[in-house]
């Protein structure tokens, strides 16, 4: 019964909240990491969750209870990073009442997340965009402070403006089609694919999504929430939310309702290449080693994009591979930027050096997550990266292809030059009491580096279980 990924978080809030927040304070961590390892264990052990019959959940919701491999791709992202951000936050965030808070704001979103994964029709998509940007605004500046809620604000702001064109978009489409499920908007599109109203509705659809994805230049709100907003929001924000919110949903509006179009895919090409190369270059100039992460995540979301304009099963295989793959070391970036902002409170990269000396667990998987974004063999990174070149430069865009190749030395030199400013080198005068950040960090982090290596290693089990039978859909 694939809805009760949304029915689940739903009643763990309300059990949260039931019985006051004092008498359930203790058990947040605990009831909302469970939430997260459940729905792990459904993606991997139990092939017949996936298939049955939700009944009157089913009939009341419009859902359907079968669940493809693009779905489950990201039914196994989502809680994935879910959990990191819960571990990551019980050691950064003090008091147990703000934690509370938190792990009930962490829950939602992870319900909105899996609603929009499960929705087949634009409107449920939009209510459950709408419950997971909610969520958002109000982690974005759970830290309270001046940044922080001026990150919010932008994200606020620019998803209003994001969700104004969303709703136009569905409205158009209901005038054509006559409803909002993807079979029936599918047929009209391509019975009238030259109507006035139905191109209107693409190209709104697509600019609302660009802005929820951080794409270039819709950008302006996410090096601020990103690099502002408390450092296990930014795990949560950056592994996963943009994805699911804006590049999840385009991927799935494109391979399932919108089709293949040579206008669609010529701004796809055009964004994603755009994403690529500002993102990286912007990346390179930065010292605060958490807004260097937000553009670094602008050019690699602009290579998903690369890959979904290809429209090749390769591309488009790569691009499903790349955002599961960047939701995992990205979320382990993000980690990292955690345990050093809480070990030596700063995040300006020109006052940090040495130390790995004195923390040889962040060091190390920090290298390892660089590797993986650089697209270095053999971690997962470069068989996502590979697919995608090739899938574009087979789709006949060449020049794309080798944009791609080059935009990937420029990840390689960010990353090292952030490596060398915080990790190699000798120690910084002041860091000499310096340890290593506490196990609800560096736990996470390791097995986050050992699934990115594990990942490049076990690429064709990988290809075979969940990527290839994406062709499925197509």
């Amino acid at each position: 019964m694939p809805i009760t990924l949304v029915v689940g978080p739903l009643l763990g809030v309300l059990i949260l909240n039931l019985f006051g927040k004092k008498a359930m304070n203790g058990l947040a961590f605990t009831l909302a990491c469970a939430i997260a390892i459940a729905q792990m264990a459904l993606v991997l052990a139990f092939p017949g969750f996936w298939t049955a019959d939700a009944g009157f959940l089913t009939e009341i919701f419009g859902w359907d209870a079968g669940v493809d491999s693009l779905a489950k791709v990201m039914f196994l992202a989502i809680p994935l990073v879910t959990a990191t951000a819960l571990m990551v936050g019980r050691q950064v965030i003090g008091g147990a009442d703000r934690f509370f808070l938190f792990a009930n704001l962490t829950i939602l979103a992870m319900a909105g997340m899996n609603g929009i994964v499960l929705a087949n029709d634009l409107f449920t998509i939009y209510v459950f965009l709408e419950v997971t940007a909610v969520a958002s605004y109000i982690l974005i500046s759970f830290g309270r402070g001046r940044d922080a809620l001026e990150g919010a604000f932008k994200y606020l702001l620019l998803s209003s403006v994001a969700t104004a064109m969303l709703l136009t978009a569905i409205g158009l489409m209901i005038s054509i089609a006559g409803g909002t499920s993807f079979a029936l908007i599918s047929d009209a599109l391509k019975s009238q694919p030259n109507h006035l109203y139905a191109q209107l509705s693409l190209a709104l659809f697509v600019a609302g999504l660009f802005i929820k994805s951080g794409l270039v230049p819709f950008h302006g709100w996410l090096p601020g929430a990103y690099s502002e907003a408390p450092s296990p929001v930014s795990v949560l924000l950056a592994g996963i939310i943009t994805k699911t919110t804006g590049v999840y949903t385009l991927v799935r509006l494109v391979i399932t309702v919108f089709g293949p179009h040579p206008t669609t895919q010529g701004l796809l090409l055009a964004f994603g290449a755009i994403s690529i190369v500002v993102g990286a270059i912007a990346a390179l100039t930065q010292n605060d080693f958490k807004r260097m992460l937000a553009y670094s995540s602008i050019s690699q979301v602009g290579y998903i994009i690369l890959g979904l304009g290809g429209g090749t099963e390769i591309a488009i295989a790569g691009a499903v591979l790349h955002l599961f793959n960047h939701a995992v070391f990205k979320t382990l970036l993000f980690v990292n930027a955690s345990a050093v902002e809480q070990q030596t409170k700063t995040r300006d990269m020109n006052r940090l050096g040495g130390l790995s000396n004195r923390m040889p667990v962040t060091g190390t998987t920090s290298t390892i997550a660089f590797l993986s974004t650089a697209g270095i063999p053999p971690f997962s990174g470069f068989w996502s990266k590979l697919l995608i070149i090739v899938g574009v430069w087979k789709a006949g865009f060449p020049g794309y292809a080798i944009l791609g190749i080059a935009a990937s030395l420029l990840t390689l030199a960010y990353f090292l030059a952030m490596q060398r400013k915080m990790f190699f080198g000798k120690l910084m005068i002041g860091f000499e009491d310096l340890k290593e950040a506490g196990a609800w960090i560096t736990i996470p982090a390791i097995l986050l580096a050992a699934l990115t290596f594990g990942l490049g290693v076990a690429a064709p089990w990988l290809f075979e279980t969940f990527i290839i039978p994406i062709r499925s859909i197509l």
